[in-house]
C-alpha cells in the first residue's frame, strides 16, 4: 500500500480512536453517580453483557467460523480489559481518585515500554515527545498538590498494567482475526467474570435507580460495544503507541463534562493539564515515526494472516 494511503488510514484510524477516548471520557460522570446504587462488578457485568447481547444479534452469523486460536486470542484480551477494570475498581478503595487517574494514564508509558521489549524498537522522536507531554498533562490534571503514595496505588498500577497489555494484545491480535468476533468473545469475557465476582463479593440490588438506567443506556451500547468494535477494526492501521497516547485524552473529556455537567471547578492547573496531553497527542500524531500498524498480519476473512 503507498504511504500516503497508510498515513490516511493512520489519521482516520486515530480520529476514531479519539472520538471512542471521548466517548469513555463524557460518560464519567453518570458511571459515577451510578455506582452509589449497584456494585462495580455487577454494574460491569450487565454492562457488557448488554454490548455483548447488541454485537451477538448483529454478527451471529461469523459465529461458527470461531477457531480455537480466536477463541483464545479474545478471551485474553478480555482478561487483560477485566483487569483493568478490576484492580482500578479495588484499588480506589484504599487510595485517592486523584491518584488514581494519573497511575492508570502511565499506561501511555507502558505501552511503549512493552513494544519496545517485544520487538527491540524504541518509539520515535515525535513518540517520546507526546508520551512525555502526556505524562507531565496526567499529573497536573489528576494529582493534588500534597501528593502522597496510598496502599492502593499498587492496586491501581496493576490496572495500568492491564489497560496496556490490552492495547498491546488488540494491536496484535486484531490484524489476523474478524474484528466483530473478537470484540463479542472479549466483552463476553468481561461480563462473565464481572458477574462471578460480583455473585461471590456484592449484592444484587434490590431495584434499579434511574441513575443506574441511565449509566447502563449510555454505557453498554456507545461505550462498550461500538467502542470496543472500532478499537478493534481501526488499531490495525495505527499503533499501539498512538492508541495509548490518544486514550489519556479521556481524563480531559472526563474533567470537561463533569465541569458542563456536574458543575465541577477545573483549576487554572488543570486547565494547563488538558492542555499539554492534547500537545502531547497532537505531537505524537504530526511526527511521522511509527506510522501504521506495529504488527505486519492483516485478517484474510477465515480468521488467519498471510
Amino acid at each position: 500500500m503507498p504511504e500516503k494511503n497508510k498515513k490516511r488510514l493512520q489519521l482516520k484510524a486515530d480520529l476514531a480512536l479519539l472520538g471512542v477516548s471521548f466517548i469513555w471520557g463524557a460518560t464519567f460522570v453518570v458511571v459515577k453517580n451510578a455506582l452509589s446504587s449497584i456494585g462495580p462488578f455487577y454494574f460491569l457485568g450487565i454492562r457488557f453483557m448488554l454490548a455483548f447481547l447488541f454485537l451477538l444479534a448483529i454478527y451471529w452469523r461469523s459465529l461458527p467460523k470461531i477457531s480455537w486460536s480466536l477463541l483464545l486470542a479474545g478471551c485474553l484480551i478480555g482478561i487483560f480489559l477485566f483487569g483493568g477494570y478490576a484492580f482500578q475498581t479495588v484499588g480506589l478503595q484504599y487510595t485517592t481518585a486523584s491518584n488514581a487517574g494519573f497511575i492508570t494514564g502511565l499506561s501511555v508509558v507502558l505501552v511503549p515500554a512493552f513494544h519496545a521489549s517485544l520487538n527491540r524498537k524504541a518509539p520515535g522522536l515525535s513518540a517520546t515527545a507526546g508520551i512525555i507531554l502526556s505524562v507531565l498533562g496526567l499529573g497536573l490534571l489528576s494529582l493534588e498538590e500534597s501528593w502522597h503514595l496510598n496502599p492502593g496505588d499498587a492496586l491501581v498500577l496493576l490496572c495500568a498494567f492491564c489497560f496496556a497489555l490490552h492495547i498491546i494484545t488488540v494491536g496484535h491480535f486484531a490484524p489476523s482475526f474478524h474484528p466483530p468476533t473478537l470484540a463479542i468473545i472479549q466483552i463476553g469475557t468481561v461480563s462473565l467474570v464481572s458477574f462471578l465476582l460480583g455473585a461471590a463479593t456484592e449484592t444484587w440490588p434490590r431495584h434499579f435507580t434511574p441513575s443506574v438506567w441511565l449509566a447502563l443506556l449510555l454505557t453498554a451500547i456507545p461505550a462498550t460495544a461500538l467502542a470496543f468494535l472500532i478499537q478493534n477494526n481501526v488499531q490495525r492501521h495505527t499503533s499501539a503507541t498512538h492508541t495509548a497516547i490518544i486514550f489519556t485524552t479521556e481524563p480531559v473529556f472526563a474533567a470537561i463534562s463533569a465541569y458542563l455537567w456536574a458543575g465541577e471547578v477545573l483549576s487554572l492547573r488543570q486547565v494547563f493539564g488538558c492542555a499539554l496531553i492534547l500537545a502531547g497527542m497532537l505531537v505524537a500524531e504530526l511526527g511521522s515515526e511509527d506510522r501504521g500498524c506495529e504488527c505486519g498480519r492483516r485478517y484474510n476473512g477465515r480468521g488467519t494472516a498471510y
